[in-house]
């Protein structure tokens, strides 16, 4: 069995919002990381991988994106406590609200961090990195396609 967690790639002009996890996390603790959770067992449901995202970003830092959401893409990993963890990544336009960490147990800090920044910084996970560089394509692929 996986645990489901969706995680939201939010950008704003040519800045990513990143969180360092708290050093609290039983998963990689201080990493930079995009904001998610976990997929919550809601029934029989439409959307549920946009709404988990969209809840968890403002759960976490207060921030509203916009609809619709983009699938970037999925990655399985073992979490650092033995858990099957499925992970979707999903593009999003911030809306509003300002970042900060609303519970130190889940967040240490907050960056708003270019792609460059992102894929150099010496927190910056493998993952992390080709989630970003995903989500930059298929962000520049809608920005050209689009008025998004």
């Amino acid at each position: 069995m996986f645990i489901v967690n969706v995680e939201a790639a939010v950008y704003k002009e040519d800045k990513w919002l990143i969180i360092q996890r708290s050093l609290k996390e039983e998963h990689a603790a201080g990493a930079l990381s995009l904001v998610g959770g976990q997929v919550e067992d809601e029934g029989n449901s439409s959307d549920i991988l946009e709404r988990t995202a969209i809840r968890e970003v403002y759960e976490e830092v207060g921030v509203t994106i916009y609809k619709p959401l983009h699938y970037v893409h999925s990655t399985s990993f073992i979490s650092d406590s033995g858990k099957k963890v499925v992970d979707i990544v999903m593009l999003a336009k911030y809306e509003s609200g300002e970042a900060h960490p609303k519970s130190k147990d889940e967040v240490e800090n907050i960056l708003w961090l270019t792609t460059e920044e992102i894929l150099t910084h010496p927190s910056t996970g493998p993952i992390v990195r080709e989630s970003i560089t995903r989500a930059q394509m298929v962000k520049d692929r809608l920005i050209t396609s689009t008025a998004y």
